[in-house]
């Protein structure tokens, strides 16, 4: 061992955060070896399990434990380090020096064969590693490969699927159309028979009042259509547990979510919302599009729309585009708000019981109907989507009983 310190220097022996001899020396998964008191020390501090060398970030605290090899050199390195050199006969120094290299011989050969023995651990430690990746890339093809059969197949049915609603929109817009023909076929007949009896300012109010039926209809019937096309693009929406403020309550199915006013104790995972009583789907969408409806009836305070996956969930922020957040709210059971910049307030005829929310990925489009009223109660227009949209519910808090009401994910109901 006295020859192999002489090779090694002394800035191999010390912990980079202490800058003394190792003591209880353990390896991070980078490779680094530091004194165990003073990385976890280190951790602790930290806001991030990072490498004190070369920064390398842990999403979570590795588990350290001592590395006998570097311990052992330590310390017969602090021993060689602190012996001392005093002056004794040459006879007793000769047989000392005997003694000490028959010891370090004997030492070094144990320290050569426990190296041997952990190389062989390694070799066969390296080879199972190869049969499992072997292994899990042979699944991994088959299990590629199976999807790949199920895609084909669900897209070829998806496409049957919305030709066949298309055409029976259509079907239906023809029969809206012809009856509508007729009506104007009749009205006009008894436009003309009024025309005929009352020559009088009279027949002008009649027709001003006709037409303004007739636009009336025609409104009401491209509101009906619009609505019926946004919701053949539905998708079914789950809430996630994991992204749920601690006061909120999910129901099993993950459909409804209302406020609970007890903070449950929750993992602070970096997905759940620690300020706002906000809660989003698990599933995504980065293209194309997608509709889901909210039930909000008897809710005097809510929020729903859609935000982009970076938004912040941490801190108090403004539901905002600029922030990540297209939604709408209603607050005090009067007050409909769309969450621009700035806010833009909102004049309904009615107090929606049912909000549907249509998002249109590439057009950069996101709107909410009324879908009672089959009616268009906001749109965000020209947004500009670079990563994954969620769904976002807020149920607002529960407001002693006056808002207990959950928010309710419901299946579109289509009309005959």
């Amino acid at each position: 061992m006295s020859a192999a310190s002489c090779l090694l220097s002394e800035e191999q022996f010390l912990c980079s955060i202490c800058l003394d001899v190792f003591t209880d020396p353990v390896s991070t998964p980078c490779g680094h070896n530091f004194c165990k008191t003073c990385i976890t020390q280190h951790w602790d501090i930290s806001t991030q399990c990072q490498c004190p060398v070369c920064k390398e970030i842990f999403k979570q605290r590795p588990e350290l434990r001592v590395n006998t090899f570097i311990s052992e050199m330590a310390a017969q390195f602090s021993s060689a380090k602190n012996k001392s050199h005093d002056i004794v006969p040459l006879k007793e120094e000769c047989e000392g020096k005997k003694a000490e290299l028959g010891e370090t011989e004997s030492e070094i050969q144990q320290m050569i064969q426990k190296r041997r023995v952990k190389i062989q651990e390694i070799k066969r430690s390296v080879e199972l590693s190869r049969e499992d990746a072997e292994r899990e890339i042979a699944d991994s093809v088959r299990v590629f490969t199976a999807l790949m059969q199920a895609v084909e197949r669900g897209q070829a049915e998806l496409i049957d699927m919305i030709e066949e609603k298309q055409k029976t929109t259509e079907k239906q817009a023809e029969g809206f159309i012809k009856e509508l023909q007729q009506e104007i076929s009749e009205l006009m007949r008894r436009s003309s028979e009024v025309e005929q009896v009352h020559r009088s300012s009279y027949v002008g109010s009649v027709r001003r009042a006709v037409e303004d039926i007739f636009s009336k209809e025609i409104k009401k019937l491209c509101a009906d259509l619009e609505l019926k096309r946004v919701q053949q693009y539905e998708v079914d929406v789950t809430l996630d547990p994991n992204t749920a403020h601690p006061t909120l309550i999910l129901s099993d199915d993950g459909k409804q979510v209302k406020h609970g006013d007890i903070w449950e104790n929750l993992p602070d995972n970096p997905e759940r919302f620690s300020v706002r009583v906000f809660v989003t789907g698990k599933q995504s969408f980065s293209s194309g599009t997608f509709y889901y409806e909210v039930q909000v009836e008897e809710k005097t305070d809510w929020d729903l729309g859609v935000a982009r996956e970076s938004i912040n969930r941490k801190g108090k922020v403004t539901a905002s585009p600029r922030n990540g957040y297209w939604t709408i709210w209603l607050r005090n059971n009067n007050g409909y708000e769309a969450n621009a910049s700035p806010p833009v307030r909102l004049s309904l005829k009615s107090q929606p019981q049912k909000v549907g929310v249509f998002v249109d990925y590439e057009e950069g489009l996101v709107s909410f109907y009324d879908v009672d009223a089959a009616a268009l109660i906001y749109s965000y227009s020209g947004c500009s989507f670079t990563e994954k949209l969620y769904p976002v519910l807020c149920p607002c808090v529960n407001d002693g009983g006056k808002n207990s009401a959950p928010l309710i994910i419901s299946p579109v109901s289509h009309a005959d």
